[in-house]
């Protein structure tokens, strides 16, 4: 589902959101069926709010735009997400590890 227009549209999106609420994209990875970010949050904000943040406004924008979810999929996402810390690690350390789990999948 999310490939071709939806894919660029949504990545724009996720940019979008990270900028206005002051985070730093790292890396954004769009797959067919779930999206994966390594960003820099402040912890005072929280992750939470950010990933919720995402979720809302591109399912919103999303179904507005490509009338074809509204038809196919009842939910765009759901209401889980995986979150991870990396404490201490060196940015390029996550960055490579991050990449390299990505094209073995």
């Amino acid at each position: 589902m999310l490939g071709g227009q939806i894919e660029a549209r949504l990545k724009a999106l996720i940019r979008e959101v990270i900028e206005e609420k002051g985070a730093w994209l790292v890396e954004l990875e769009v797959l067919p069926d779930h999206v994966q970010l390594l960003v820099e949050v402040d912890p005072r904000f929280g992750i939470h709010k950010l990933v919720k943040a995402i979720k809302g406004r591109s399912f919103r924008v999303l179904r507005q735009e490509f009338q074809s979810l509204t038809s196919k999929l009842p939910t765009l996402w759901t209401h889980s997400s995986f979150v991870a810390t990396v404490g201490g690690a060196p940015l390029e350390v996550v960055k490579r590890y991050v990449e390299k789990n990505q094209k073995n999948r």
